[in-house]
């Protein structure tokens, strides 16, 4: 079958994963521009000819995703869709001896520090200069800010170290300038992420910087809203508290993966905390910053977890009520010191389990919302669905958490900010009118 050629080469960029891999991926449209190179994100048409898959590779579900969208992209090339594939990311970093040996139709895999590699395949050169020049591949008026790339942590479930190495922090000089260029691109809400935020700074400045950091950002003008996420608890800079709590434009919003509360499996996974300071961690945290939203994301059926361990995880969810809690099911990963342990508890069970948590936490959810009904919010305007608009308060990001569903007869920006006034209240949602 003759392959379809066009004039010019378009590159379709399909991502995977985390929102850190979504960085990874607007920062090398931005490259591919940069060379004159015409570049998408996940574009529906057909009119493109080459892709780049950056994959995930964190657990099960994840990889096997990752592994069916190559599969699915070697079938349109073997059928004369598209010229060529690329891969790249965390699954190509970790696996890609593998890879290459099981899916060799694929025209070159690539791993995660790899971007000049990658450009060379285009005839493209990595311009330094454009660090921090990323396409959003968000809606314009938010985005994520990746302040450092690694992780130092030794977590005996986590293979994030495996692919994406130690701990780097990017200079807040760079950031700060970064941030700028979002503003000019539209953007009124920053996602401040990391593997793990509560290091920025140790490598490079030789102290955790991230209330200089935050501070920095909080001057940039046009930046209405900056979120944090991934807050390691262990040795967690309490200095960032009067940080958060005075600047106005900081969200009372922290994402702090706790991961488990039995101490026992703390242990297990290596987590430098116990469940006694994780506790005296929440209150200090709720006693600085008033009202604050506590995100967390736990583990079910973690190697040699007990109806006990359950009842104990279930227990710390109802005595701090966080205001949200995603959970996984334990993955056992190859090459992480848990590996070395028996996977004891069966995939059925840990989603039961894993079930059998969040039904805690829908009740709490529901609560926590239903104390909102009749008062009013600042929701920014995310989007519109089904003839209603949709947007979030401060103590929700994007995707992971509860949504404002707007009632107005009135015309909408999507960006803008409102007032709403809370009229119902679901397990997960929330509506309301505008004020």
């Amino acid at each position: 079958m003759k392959v379809r050629t066009l004039k010019k080469d378009k590159v379709n960029i399909i991502t995977l994963g985390c929102s850190k891999n979504m960085v990874d991926s607007e920062v090398l449209s931005g490259q591919l521009l940069a060379n004159d190179i015409n570049v998408v994100h996940e574009s529906a048409k057909r009119d493109h000819n080459i892709v780049i898959v950056n994959t995930c590779g964190f657990i099960d579900k994840a990889k096997a995703e990752s592994i069916n969208t190559i599969l699915d992209q070697v079938a349109l090339k073997k059928r004369g869709k598209i010229d060529k594939v690329f891969v790249t990311g965390c699954l190509s970093e970790r696996y890609k001896s593998n890879l290459e040996e099981e899916i060799p139709e694929v025209d070159a895999y690539f791993g995660t520090m790899e971007l000049p590699q990658l450009l060379k395949r285009f005839e493209a050169d990595y311009k330094a200069e454009l660090v921090g020049e990323r396409l959003l591949s968000t809606p314009s008026h938010y985005a994520y800010l990746k302040i450092s790339e690694g992780c130092n942590r030794t977590c005996s479930f986590c293979a994030i170290p495996l692919m994406r190495g130690k701990h780097v922090s990017k200079t807040i000089e760079a950031l700060v300038a970064e941030a700028e260029g979002l503003v000019k691109k539209g953007v009124k809400e920053i996602m401040v992420i990391a593997q793990e935020l509560t290091y920025y700074g140790l490598d490079i400045y030789r102290e955790r910087a991230l209330p200089r950091l935050l501070n920095a950002l909080a001057e940039v003008k046009g930046i209405e809203w900056i979120r944090l996420h991934y807050a390691y608890p262990s040795k967690f800079p309490l200095e960032i508290l009067p940080v958060i709590h005075e600047r106005t434009n900081i969200c009372s919003y922290l994402d702090m993966p706790l991961q488990h509360a039995s101490n026992r499996m703390l242990k297990a996974m290596k987590r430098q905390i116990t469940r006694e300071e994780m506790t005296e961690l929440i209150g200090i945290i709720r006693q600085q910053v008033p009202g604050i939203c506590i995100r967390t994301t736990l583990i079910a059926g973690f190697p040699g977890e007990t109806r006990e361990d359950v009842e104990e995880l279930k227990a710390f969810l109802q005595e701090h009520r966080f205001d949200r809690v995603g959970i996984f099911s334990y993955s056992h990963e190859e090459n992480t010191s848990a590996y070395d342990l028996v996977d004891d508890v069966p995939d059925e069970e840990k989603e039961a389990r894993a079930q059998e948590i969040m039904e805690v936490q829908q009740e709490i959810s529901l609560e926590k919302n239903q104390e909102k009904v009749g008062k009013t919010f600042k929701v920014i305007v995310d989007r519109r669905e089904s003839g209603r608009y949709l947007g979030r308060t401060e103590f929700d990001s994007v995707e992971v958490d509860n949504e404002v569903i707007i009632n107005t007869n009135k015309r909408l920006a999507i960006g803008d900010f409102v007032q709403v006034k809370i009229t119902k209240a679901y397990d997960y949602d929330i509506e309301g009118e505008l004020e």
